[in-house]
């Protein structure tokens, strides 16, 4: 099978799959039984029959669900999320205000925990059943059991109020001016500014978030390595090379964890996608502007434009993701070249 056969069997897959999140995500959105009105209009207006009509009618309450879903239907097709009822500004500004926020701090956590996890989970398996294993998977234990936010609060506490080693909340200090405007990015957009110390600041903001949210998905990423990893290596061909004299470090790598890598990627991608979607408690706590914040605000105001229009970019973010991890596959595994 070609890529672009490939490629195209998977985009065909994902258009049914939009349109159905469409719908839960409307579904859901009109289910919940709490009022906009009551969440949105000044105390002394819900007296005012006139104010909460004209409510109704500016964002479309008045009309059948039917027809509310239609009408959302077609904006969307035209790229248009809607307006949010809570900051009245078009949906698509305010995701891409706090979505850069949120790709910063889950792209350099899943760096961090690919990298630890990886690599605890090679030294897991072959250093099975030793004292190096057992010390490996008490960090997987700790890392995948042990709640996000105690071990963010444990770290505000420890090395930034007391040992002051880390920076703080914020993605920058209040006295560091924020790089022009680009990408969104703080790091990338200081790069491109030529800005070193904003660049430096940026990334002293990021280590201790980043160490957190890494942990939990290296947690993760070392439990499937390292238990994909025995179940290759005890396989004919691992056996064969060593036989033939290869040495070890060229067997694990070269034919052990390439062959073991599949499982690995597909958790790498859920648990990426997981980052992306926005850790609420871990950027209400580091007071981080992203994705995860503005969801919590939409929530608990009844802004249900902006629920359906974030419930849609979450899915897409998935959708996307697992079209990425697909692809990666066809590299992968030559059994689907070879189907």
């Amino acid at each position: 099978m070609s890529l672009y056969v490939y490629t195209v069997r998977r985009v065909l897959l994902v258009i049914p799959l939009l349109l159905g999140i469409t719908v839960v995500s409307f579904l859901i959105a009109n289910a919940v039984p709490a009022d906009p009105i009551n969440a949105n209009l000044p105390q002394n207006a819900l007296n005012d029959q006139e104010l909460i009509d004209a409510f109704r009618r500016r964002w479309g309450l008045d009309k059948p669900p039917v027809e509310q879903y239609l009408t959302y239907l077609g904006n969307l097709l035209q790229g248009d999320l809607g307006v949010s009822i809570r900051t009245r500004n078009p949906i698509i500004e305010d995701i891409q205000q706090f979505l850069p926020a949120t790709i910063e701090l889950a792209t350099f956590s899943i760096v961090i925990g690919l990298m630890l996890g990886v690599g605890v989970g090679i030294i897991s398996a072959v250093w099975r059943n030793t004292w190096v294993d057992y010390l490996a998977r008490t960090f997987v234990v700790v890392g995948v059991s042990f709640p996000v936010f105690v071990l963010a609060l444990i770290g505000l506490t420890v090395f930034h109020v007391q040992l002051g080693v880390v920076a703080g909340p914020g993605r920058l200090d209040f006295i560091v001016r924020s790089p022009p405007h680009v990408t969104g990015l703080f790091t990338i957009d200081s790069i491109l500014a030529g800005q070193w110390s904003t660049l430096g600041n940026a990334i002293s903001h990021l280590i201790l978030p980043g160490f957190i949210l890494g942990s939990y998905v290296a947690g993760i990423i070392a439990r499937i390595t390292r238990s994909s990893l025995l179940e290759v290596m005890g396989m004919d061909y691992i056996r064969t090379a060593r036989s033939k004299g290869m040495r070890e470090p060229r067997v694990i790598i070269r034919h052990a964890l390439s062959n073991a890598m599949i499982p690995v990627v597909t958790i790498i991608g859920v648990s990426y996608g997981h980052l992306l979607v926005g850790s609420v408690l871990i950027e209400s706590i580091f007071a981080w502007p992203g994705i995860g914040r503005y969801v919590f605000r939409a929530s608990t105001s009844q802004d249900f434009p902006a629920i359906m229009g974030v419930s849609l970019l979450i899915a897409s973010i998935y959708v996307v993701v697992n079209f990425v991890v697909d692809i990666l596959y066809y590299f992968i595994d030559p059994r689907i070249r070879m189907a």
